[in-house]
Protein backbone atom coordinates (compact mmCIF):
# COMPACT_ATOMS: atom_id res chain seq x y z
CA UNK A 1 0.00 0.00 0.00
CA UNK A 2 2.82 2.43 0.89
CA UNK A 3 4.64 1.55 -2.35
CA UNK A 4 1.56 2.48 -4.39
CA UNK A 5 1.33 5.82 -2.62
CA UNK A 6 5.02 6.64 -3.23
CA UNK A 7 4.67 5.71 -6.90
CA UNK A 8 1.71 8.00 -7.35
CA UNK A 9 3.54 10.84 -5.67
CA UNK A 10 6.54 10.49 -7.91
CA UNK A 11 4.36 10.22 -11.04
CA UNK A 12 2.53 13.44 -10.20
CA UNK A 13 5.78 15.16 -9.39
CA UNK A 14 7.15 14.18 -12.78
CA UNK A 15 4.18 15.76 -14.50
CA UNK A 16 4.44 19.00 -12.55
CA UNK A 17 8.05 19.91 -13.20
CA UNK A 18 10.31 18.33 -15.76
CA UNK A 19 13.83 19.24 -16.98
CA UNK A 20 15.86 18.07 -19.94
CA UNK A 21 19.57 17.41 -19.97
CA UNK A 22 22.04 15.97 -22.45
CA UNK A 23 21.45 12.39 -21.45
CA UNK A 24 17.67 12.39 -21.15
CA UNK A 25 14.79 13.22 -18.76
CA UNK A 26 15.04 13.58 -14.98
CA UNK A 27 12.57 14.46 -12.20
CA UNK A 28 12.98 17.24 -9.68
CA UNK A 29 11.03 17.08 -6.32
CA UNK A 30 10.09 20.35 -4.68
CA UNK A 31 9.62 20.94 -0.91
CA UNK A 32 6.05 21.17 0.40
CA UNK A 33 5.39 24.10 2.71
CA UNK A 34 4.57 23.22 6.34
CA UNK A 35 0.88 22.65 6.99
CA UNK A 36 0.11 22.22 3.29
CA UNK A 37 -1.80 19.26 1.91
CA UNK A 38 0.38 16.62 0.21
CA UNK A 39 0.36 16.68 -3.56
CA UNK A 40 2.36 17.80 -6.54
CA UNK A 41 0.89 21.26 -7.09
CA UNK A 42 3.92 23.27 -5.85
CA UNK A 43 6.68 24.96 -7.82
CA UNK A 44 10.39 25.42 -7.07
CA UNK A 45 9.64 28.52 -5.00
CA UNK A 46 7.12 26.75 -2.83
CA UNK A 47 4.12 28.40 -4.43
CA UNK A 48 1.17 26.22 -5.31
CA UNK A 49 0.86 25.35 -8.91
CA UNK A 50 -2.65 25.22 -10.09
CA UNK A 51 -3.60 21.96 -11.79
CA UNK A 52 -6.24 22.01 -14.34
CA UNK A 53 -6.50 18.19 -14.63
CA UNK A 54 -9.61 16.56 -12.97
CA UNK A 55 -7.78 13.23 -12.83
CA UNK A 56 -5.07 14.71 -10.66
CA UNK A 57 -7.66 16.08 -8.22
CA UNK A 58 -9.37 12.70 -7.93
CA UNK A 59 -6.06 10.95 -7.32
CA UNK A 60 -5.13 13.51 -4.70
CA UNK A 61 -8.40 12.93 -2.81
CA UNK A 62 -7.91 9.20 -3.06
CA UNK A 63 -4.40 9.48 -1.53
CA UNK A 64 -5.75 11.53 1.39
CA UNK A 65 -8.53 8.99 2.10
CA UNK A 66 -6.05 6.11 1.90
CA UNK A 67 -3.78 7.84 4.40
CA UNK A 68 -6.64 8.33 6.87
CA UNK A 69 -7.74 4.72 6.40
CA UNK A 70 -4.21 3.43 7.06
CA UNK A 71 -3.97 5.45 10.30
CA UNK A 72 -7.32 4.08 11.52
CA UNK A 73 -6.33 0.51 10.62
CA UNK A 74 -3.08 0.98 12.52
CA UNK A 75 -4.92 2.08 15.68
CA UNK A 76 -7.33 -0.84 15.36
CA UNK A 77 -4.48 -3.35 14.95
CA UNK A 78 -2.71 -1.97 18.03
CA UNK A 79 -5.93 -2.30 20.05
CA UNK A 80 -6.49 -5.87 18.81
CA UNK A 81 -2.87 -6.80 19.62
CA UNK A 82 -3.44 -5.63 23.18
CA UNK A 83 -6.54 -7.81 23.42
CA UNK A 84 -4.63 -10.81 22.07
CA UNK A 85 -1.84 -10.25 24.60
CA UNK A 86 -4.40 -10.14 27.43
CA UNK A 87 -6.01 -13.39 26.28
CA UNK A 88 -2.58 -15.06 25.94
CA UNK A 89 -1.66 -13.94 29.47
CA UNK A 90 -4.89 -15.31 30.91
CA UNK A 91 -4.49 -18.57 29.04
CA UNK A 92 -0.92 -18.92 30.34
CA UNK A 93 -2.15 -18.41 33.90
CA UNK A 94 -4.89 -20.99 33.37
CA UNK A 95 -2.32 -23.46 32.09
CA UNK A 96 -0.05 -22.75 35.07
CA UNK A 97 -2.97 -23.33 37.47
CA UNK A 98 -3.79 -26.58 35.65
CA UNK A 99 -0.15 -27.73 35.95
CA UNK A 100 -0.17 -26.99 39.69
CA UNK A 101 -3.43 -28.94 40.05
CA UNK A 102 -2.02 -31.99 38.22
CA UNK A 103 1.16 -31.87 40.32
CA UNK A 104 -0.93 -31.69 43.50
CA UNK A 105 -2.94 -34.75 42.43
CA UNK A 106 0.26 -36.68 41.71
CA UNK A 107 1.30 -36.25 45.35
CA UNK A 108 -1.76 -38.21 46.54
CA UNK A 109 -5.50 -38.33 46.21
CA UNK A 110 -6.00 -37.44 49.86
CA UNK A 111 -3.99 -34.19 49.75
CA UNK A 112 -5.50 -30.91 48.79
CA UNK A 113 -3.81 -27.66 47.87
CA UNK A 114 -3.73 -25.16 50.71
CA UNK A 115 -3.31 -22.30 48.25
CA UNK A 116 -4.60 -21.85 44.74
CA UNK A 117 -2.49 -20.06 42.13
CA UNK A 118 -3.76 -16.98 40.42
CA UNK A 119 -5.77 -17.55 37.25
CA UNK A 120 -8.34 -15.84 35.12
CA UNK A 121 -11.10 -16.56 37.57
CA UNK A 122 -9.26 -15.24 40.65
CA UNK A 123 -8.76 -17.53 43.68
CA UNK A 124 -10.72 -20.74 43.30
CA UNK A 125 -13.28 -21.34 46.05
CA UNK A 126 -12.98 -24.50 48.11
CA UNK A 127 -16.48 -25.65 47.36
CA UNK A 128 -16.56 -27.59 44.03
CA UNK A 129 -20.09 -26.36 43.29
CA UNK A 130 -19.00 -22.74 43.66
CA UNK A 131 -15.95 -23.43 41.48
CA UNK A 132 -18.11 -24.88 38.70
CA UNK A 133 -20.44 -21.86 38.80
CA UNK A 134 -17.46 -19.50 38.72
CA UNK A 135 -15.94 -21.27 35.72
CA UNK A 136 -19.25 -21.12 33.86
CA UNK A 137 -19.57 -17.38 34.48
CA UNK A 138 -15.99 -16.82 33.33
CA UNK A 139 -16.64 -18.80 30.15
CA UNK A 140 -19.73 -16.73 29.35
CA UNK A 141 -17.76 -13.54 30.00
CA UNK A 142 -15.01 -14.55 27.58
CA UNK A 143 -17.52 -15.47 24.89
CA UNK A 144 -19.27 -12.13 25.33
CA UNK A 145 -15.98 -10.27 24.99
CA UNK A 146 -15.21 -12.16 21.77
CA UNK A 147 -18.63 -11.28 20.33
CA UNK A 148 -18.16 -7.62 21.25
CA UNK A 149 -14.75 -7.67 19.58
CA UNK A 150 -16.20 -9.13 16.39
CA UNK A 151 -19.02 -6.58 16.33
CA UNK A 152 -16.52 -3.79 16.86
CA UNK A 153 -14.38 -5.05 13.98
CA UNK A 154 -17.37 -4.84 11.63
CA UNK A 155 -17.50 -1.08 12.16
CA UNK A 156 -13.84 -0.54 11.16
CA UNK A 157 -13.29 1.04 7.70
CA UNK A 158 -11.69 -1.12 5.10
CA UNK A 159 -8.74 -0.40 2.89
CA UNK A 160 -10.91 -0.79 -0.22
CA UNK A 161 -12.34 2.51 -1.32
CA UNK A 162 -14.85 2.90 -4.06
CA UNK A 163 -14.29 5.18 -6.98
CA UNK A 164 -16.62 7.73 -5.46
CA UNK A 165 -14.54 7.93 -2.21
CA UNK A 166 -17.02 5.97 -0.01
CA UNK A 167 -15.37 3.35 2.24
CA UNK A 168 -16.77 -0.18 2.42
CA UNK A 169 -17.12 -2.26 5.63
CA UNK A 170 -15.22 -5.53 6.05
CA UNK A 171 -15.12 -8.05 8.96
CA UNK A 172 -12.15 -8.88 11.24
CA UNK A 173 -9.19 -10.45 9.37
CA UNK A 174 -9.65 -14.25 9.17
CA UNK A 175 -6.21 -14.98 10.67
CA UNK A 176 -6.94 -12.96 13.80
CA UNK A 177 -10.43 -14.41 14.15
CA UNK A 178 -9.11 -18.00 13.84
CA UNK A 179 -6.42 -17.28 16.41
CA UNK A 180 -8.97 -15.93 18.88
CA UNK A 181 -11.28 -18.88 18.34
CA UNK A 182 -8.40 -21.35 18.85
CA UNK A 183 -7.38 -19.63 22.08
CA UNK A 184 -10.95 -19.57 23.34
CA UNK A 185 -11.47 -23.22 22.38
CA UNK A 186 -8.31 -24.22 24.27
CA UNK A 187 -9.45 -22.24 27.29
CA UNK A 188 -12.90 -23.84 27.16
CA UNK A 189 -11.30 -27.30 26.99
CA UNK A 190 -9.13 -26.45 30.00
CA UNK A 191 -12.13 -25.23 31.98
CA UNK A 192 -14.15 -28.35 31.18
CA UNK A 193 -11.27 -30.54 32.30
CA UNK A 194 -11.04 -28.56 35.54
CA UNK A 195 -14.79 -29.01 36.10
CA UNK A 196 -14.45 -32.78 35.56
CA UNK A 197 -11.56 -32.93 38.04
CA UNK A 198 -13.53 -31.01 40.64
CA UNK A 199 -16.54 -33.29 40.17
CA UNK A 200 -14.30 -36.33 40.65
CA UNK A 201 -12.75 -34.79 43.75
CA UNK A 202 -16.22 -34.06 45.17
CA UNK A 203 -17.23 -37.69 44.58
CA UNK A 204 -14.08 -38.94 46.30
CA UNK A 205 -14.71 -36.70 49.31
CA UNK A 206 -18.28 -37.99 49.58
CA UNK A 207 -17.07 -41.61 49.44
CA UNK A 208 -14.41 -40.93 52.08
CA UNK A 209 -16.99 -39.27 54.35
CA UNK A 210 -19.38 -42.21 53.99
CA UNK A 211 -16.60 -44.69 54.76
CA UNK A 212 -15.52 -42.69 57.83
CA UNK A 213 -19.12 -42.56 59.05
CA UNK A 214 -19.45 -46.31 58.63
CA UNK A 215 -16.22 -46.94 60.56
CA UNK A 216 -17.34 -44.62 63.34
CA UNK A 217 -20.73 -46.32 63.64
CA UNK A 218 -19.04 -49.74 63.71
CA UNK A 219 -16.69 -48.61 66.51
CA UNK A 220 -19.61 -47.19 68.51
CA UNK A 221 -21.58 -50.41 68.10
CA UNK A 222 -18.59 -52.44 69.31
CA UNK A 223 -18.22 -50.12 72.29
CA UNK A 224 -21.90 -50.42 73.16
CA UNK A 225 -21.68 -54.21 72.98
CA UNK A 226 -18.66 -54.15 75.28
CA UNK A 227 -20.44 -51.90 77.75
CA UNK A 228 -23.45 -54.23 77.71
CA UNK A 229 -21.20 -57.20 78.42
CA UNK A 230 -19.55 -55.38 81.32
CA UNK A 231 -22.93 -54.42 82.73
CA UNK A 232 -24.07 -58.02 82.50
CA UNK A 233 -20.90 -59.22 84.23
CA UNK A 234 -21.37 -56.66 87.00
CA UNK A 235 -24.97 -57.74 87.39
CA UNK A 236 -24.01 -61.40 87.55
CA UNK A 237 -24.92 -61.54 91.25
CA UNK A 238 -27.87 -63.68 92.25
CA UNK A 239 -29.64 -60.53 93.42
CA UNK A 240 -28.61 -56.84 93.27
CA UNK A 241 -27.78 -56.75 96.98
CA UNK A 242 -25.70 -59.94 97.14
CA UNK A 243 -22.21 -58.45 96.76
CA UNK A 244 -19.37 -57.00 98.81
CA UNK A 245 -16.76 -54.27 98.37
CA UNK A 246 -13.15 -55.25 99.07
CA UNK A 247 -10.54 -52.68 100.14
CA UNK A 248 -7.39 -54.76 100.70
CA UNK A 249 -4.75 -52.02 101.19
CA UNK A 250 -4.35 -49.00 103.44
CA UNK A 251 -3.96 -46.32 100.76
CA UNK A 252 -5.53 -42.97 99.92
CA UNK A 253 -6.84 -44.08 96.52
CA UNK A 254 -8.89 -47.25 97.16
CA UNK A 255 -12.49 -46.38 97.93
CA UNK A 256 -16.13 -46.82 97.01
CA UNK A 257 -18.75 -44.16 96.47
CA UNK A 258 -22.51 -44.21 96.90
CA UNK A 259 -24.18 -42.57 93.90
CA UNK A 260 -27.16 -41.35 95.94
CA UNK A 261 -26.95 -38.43 98.35
CA UNK A 262 -28.93 -37.73 101.52
CA UNK A 263 -31.88 -35.45 102.11
CA UNK A 264 -32.11 -33.21 105.13
CA UNK A 265 -32.64 -35.53 108.10
CA UNK A 266 -33.39 -35.15 111.80
CA UNK A 267 -32.66 -38.78 112.60
CA UNK A 268 -30.94 -41.70 110.93
CA UNK A 269 -29.99 -45.36 111.25
CA UNK A 270 -27.02 -46.79 109.37
CA UNK A 271 -26.30 -50.54 109.29
CA UNK A 272 -23.62 -52.62 107.54
CA UNK A 273 -21.65 -55.84 107.62
CA UNK A 274 -17.89 -55.46 108.29
CA UNK A 275 -14.94 -57.83 108.15
CA UNK A 276 -11.46 -56.57 109.07
CA UNK A 277 -8.33 -57.65 110.92
CA UNK A 278 -6.38 -54.43 110.42
CA UNK A 279 -4.47 -52.92 113.32
CA UNK A 280 -4.03 -50.49 114.83
CA UNK A 281 -7.59 -49.50 114.02
CA UNK A 282 -9.75 -50.65 111.14
CA UNK A 283 -9.91 -47.14 109.63
CA UNK A 284 -13.01 -45.40 108.25
CA UNK A 285 -15.81 -47.70 107.06
CA UNK A 286 -17.77 -44.70 105.73
CA UNK A 287 -17.98 -40.90 105.81
CA UNK A 288 -20.52 -38.32 104.67
CA UNK A 289 -19.33 -34.80 103.80
CA UNK A 290 -21.23 -31.70 102.74
CA UNK A 291 -20.04 -28.28 101.58
CA UNK A 292 -18.71 -26.47 104.61
CA UNK A 293 -18.53 -29.61 106.76
CA UNK A 294 -16.50 -32.61 105.59
CA UNK A 295 -17.28 -34.52 108.83
CA UNK A 296 -21.08 -34.34 108.75
CA UNK A 297 -21.31 -38.09 109.59
CA UNK A 298 -18.20 -40.26 110.09
CA UNK A 299 -17.60 -43.74 111.54
CA UNK A 300 -13.88 -44.24 112.26
CA UNK A 301 -11.41 -46.30 114.31
CA UNK A 302 -8.04 -44.56 114.11
CA UNK A 303 -4.91 -45.87 115.77
CA UNK A 304 -5.47 -47.23 119.26
CA UNK A 305 -8.60 -45.15 119.83
CA UNK A 306 -12.02 -46.83 120.08
CA UNK A 307 -14.52 -46.62 117.27
CA UNK A 308 -15.94 -43.10 117.10
CA UNK A 309 -19.11 -41.59 115.64
CA UNK A 310 -18.86 -37.99 114.38
CA UNK A 311 -21.94 -35.85 113.69
CA UNK A 312 -21.25 -32.29 112.55
CA UNK A 313 -17.65 -32.88 113.71
CA UNK A 314 -18.85 -33.67 117.26
CA UNK A 315 -17.51 -36.98 118.66
CA UNK A 316 -18.99 -39.93 120.59
CA UNK A 317 -16.97 -43.07 121.41
CA UNK A 318 -18.73 -46.38 120.70
CA UNK A 319 -18.17 -49.63 122.63
CA UNK A 320 -17.69 -51.79 119.50
CA UNK A 321 -14.94 -54.25 118.56
CA UNK A 322 -14.88 -55.71 115.05
CA UNK A 323 -11.19 -56.25 114.21
CA UNK A 324 -11.03 -60.05 114.69
CA UNK A 325 -11.20 -60.86 110.95
CA UNK A 326 -14.78 -62.17 111.10
CA UNK A 327 -18.05 -60.76 109.74
CA UNK A 328 -19.90 -58.47 112.17
CA UNK A 329 -23.17 -56.63 111.80
CA UNK A 330 -23.19 -53.13 113.28
CA UNK A 331 -25.91 -50.48 113.43
CA UNK A 332 -25.75 -46.86 114.63
CA UNK A 333 -28.83 -44.74 115.38
CA UNK A 334 -28.98 -41.00 116.07
CA UNK A 335 -31.65 -38.36 116.53
CA UNK A 336 -31.33 -34.59 116.65
CA UNK A 337 -33.50 -34.54 119.81
CA UNK A 338 -30.94 -34.21 122.60
CA UNK A 339 -28.36 -35.77 120.21
CA UNK A 340 -29.30 -39.27 121.44
CA UNK A 341 -27.38 -42.21 119.86
CA UNK A 342 -27.29 -46.05 120.07
CA UNK A 343 -24.65 -48.58 119.00
CA UNK A 344 -25.50 -52.21 118.05
CA UNK A 345 -23.16 -55.10 117.25
CA UNK A 346 -24.50 -58.41 115.91
CA UNK A 347 -28.05 -57.40 116.91
CA UNK A 348 -27.22 -56.43 120.51
CA UNK A 349 -27.24 -52.87 121.80
CA UNK A 350 -23.85 -52.31 123.44
CA UNK A 351 -24.02 -48.59 124.20
CA UNK A 352 -26.10 -45.39 124.18
CA UNK A 353 -25.40 -41.70 124.76
CA UNK A 354 -26.70 -38.18 124.20
CA UNK A 355 -25.60 -34.61 123.60
CA UNK A 356 -24.05 -35.54 120.23
CA UNK A 357 -24.72 -32.47 118.03
CA UNK A 358 -28.18 -31.94 119.57
CA UNK A 359 -30.78 -30.14 117.47
CA UNK A 360 -28.51 -30.23 114.45
CA UNK A 361 -30.20 -31.34 111.18
CA UNK A 362 -28.17 -33.52 108.83
CA UNK A 363 -27.46 -31.36 105.78
CA UNK A 364 -28.45 -32.59 102.32
CA UNK A 365 -26.56 -32.83 99.01
CA UNK A 366 -23.29 -34.34 100.27
CA UNK A 367 -21.12 -37.30 99.23
CA UNK A 368 -20.99 -40.75 100.87
CA UNK A 369 -17.56 -42.44 100.62
CA UNK A 370 -16.88 -46.04 101.61
CA UNK A 371 -13.42 -46.73 103.06
CA UNK A 372 -12.03 -43.18 103.38
CA UNK A 373 -12.40 -40.12 105.62
CA UNK A 374 -12.96 -36.86 103.70
CA UNK A 375 -10.99 -33.70 104.41
CA UNK A 376 -12.88 -31.95 101.62
CA UNK A 377 -16.14 -33.07 100.06
CA UNK A 378 -15.40 -36.17 98.00
CA UNK A 379 -11.62 -36.13 98.34
CA UNK A 380 -8.27 -35.37 100.03
CA UNK A 381 -8.07 -38.73 101.72
CA UNK A 382 -5.54 -39.72 104.39
CA UNK A 383 -4.06 -43.22 104.00
CA UNK A 384 -3.65 -43.61 107.79
CA UNK A 385 -7.44 -43.30 108.17
CA UNK A 386 -8.35 -45.70 105.29
CA UNK A 387 -10.48 -48.78 105.99
CA UNK A 388 -8.84 -52.15 105.32
CA UNK A 389 -11.17 -55.11 104.89
CA UNK A 390 -14.54 -55.92 103.34
CA UNK A 391 -18.00 -54.44 103.80
CA UNK A 392 -21.49 -55.24 102.58
CA UNK A 393 -25.17 -54.40 103.05
CA UNK A 394 -24.59 -50.69 103.71
CA UNK A 395 -28.16 -49.36 104.25
CA UNK A 396 -29.40 -46.07 105.63
CA UNK A 397 -32.81 -44.90 106.89
CA UNK A 398 -34.09 -41.46 107.86
CA UNK A 399 -35.50 -42.73 111.16
CA UNK A 400 -34.43 -44.70 114.20
CA UNK A 401 -35.05 -48.44 113.70
CA UNK A 402 -36.53 -50.54 116.47
CA UNK A 403 -34.27 -53.01 118.26
CA UNK A 404 -36.34 -55.91 116.90
CA UNK A 405 -35.76 -54.70 113.34
CA UNK A 406 -32.02 -54.46 113.93
CA UNK A 407 -31.99 -57.98 115.40
CA UNK A 408 -33.83 -59.33 112.35
CA UNK A 409 -31.17 -57.82 110.07
CA UNK A 410 -28.34 -59.20 112.16
CA UNK A 411 -29.60 -62.82 112.28
CA UNK A 412 -30.71 -62.78 108.59
CA UNK A 413 -34.35 -63.34 109.50
CA UNK A 414 -35.49 -60.12 107.81
CA UNK A 415 -34.58 -58.18 104.69
CA UNK A 416 -35.22 -54.45 104.92
CA UNK A 417 -33.28 -52.19 102.51
CA UNK A 418 -32.69 -48.59 103.51
CA UNK A 419 -35.31 -46.09 102.41
CA UNK A 420 -32.67 -43.37 101.91
CA UNK A 421 -29.64 -45.43 100.75
CA UNK A 422 -30.30 -49.05 99.77
CA UNK A 423 -27.44 -51.52 99.14
CA UNK A 424 -27.81 -52.12 95.38
CA UNK A 425 -25.08 -52.98 92.87
CA UNK A 426 -26.01 -50.12 90.51
CA UNK A 427 -25.79 -47.66 93.42
CA UNK A 428 -22.14 -48.36 94.31
CA UNK A 429 -19.01 -47.30 92.39
CA UNK A 430 -15.46 -48.46 93.18
CA UNK A 431 -12.16 -46.71 92.43
CA UNK A 432 -8.40 -47.14 92.65
CA UNK A 433 -8.32 -50.94 92.71
CA UNK A 434 -11.25 -51.54 95.04
CA UNK A 435 -13.45 -54.37 93.76
CA UNK A 436 -16.95 -55.78 93.97
CA UNK A 437 -17.58 -59.52 94.27
CA UNK A 438 -20.59 -61.78 94.81
CA UNK A 439 -21.46 -62.48 98.41
CA UNK A 440 -24.39 -64.07 100.21
CA UNK A 441 -23.66 -62.61 103.58
CA UNK A 442 -25.75 -64.96 105.67
CA UNK A 443 -24.16 -68.10 104.17
CA UNK A 444 -20.66 -66.65 104.42
CA UNK A 445 -21.25 -65.58 108.03
CA UNK A 446 -22.52 -69.06 108.92
CA UNK A 447 -19.32 -70.53 107.40
CA UNK A 448 -17.18 -68.15 109.53
CA UNK A 449 -19.05 -69.27 112.64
Amino acid sequence: MLAVIVGLLCLLGGRAVRSQDATGSRFVCNAIPPGAEPGCGYGPTGNRVQSSSPVEDELRNTIIQLRETILQQKETIVSQQGTIKELNSKLARCEAAADESSQGKARGHGSRRKEYGKNTMGDLPRDPSETIDQLGKTMQSLKGRLENLEQHSLRLPSSNVSAGGVSALTPLPPELRDLLRQRLGALETQLLRKVAELEEEKSQLYNETAAHRQRTESALNSLLERITELEKSNNAFKSPEDFKVSLPLRTNYLYGRIKKSLPEMYAFTVCMWLKSSASPGIGTPFSYGVPGQANEIVLIEWGNNPIELLVNDKVAQLPLSVSDGRWHHICITWTTRDGFWEAYQDGERLGTGDNLAPWHPIKPGGVIILGQEQDIVGGRFDATQAFVGELSQFNMWDRVLRPVDIMGLANCSAYMPGNVVPWIDANVEVFGGASKAALEICEDRAFDS
